[in-house]
């Protein structure tokens, strides 16, 4: 298959799919965005324990020596 082709076939199949309405793809968008953020600030926040975690144990064996 040539790209021509390829580039026609893609065309034609984009104008059959049923795109979302506006307020139905906002929505989505807003959907998308809010968990982005939360999954952020939870992978944030759970690292910033472990590093904290670790450094205890760190300073804790440098004690023992």
């Amino acid at each position: 298959m040539n790209l021509k082709k390829f580039v026609q076939e893609v065309i034609r199949e984009s104008k059959r799919v049923r795109w979302p309405k506006s307020d139905t793809l906002i929505s989505s968008i807003i959907v998308v965005i809010v968990i982005t953020v939360f999954s952020a600030l939870a992978l944030t926040l759970e690292d910033l324990a472990v590093a904290e975690l670790l450094g205890q144990i760190r300073s804790a064996f440098e004690t023992l020596r």
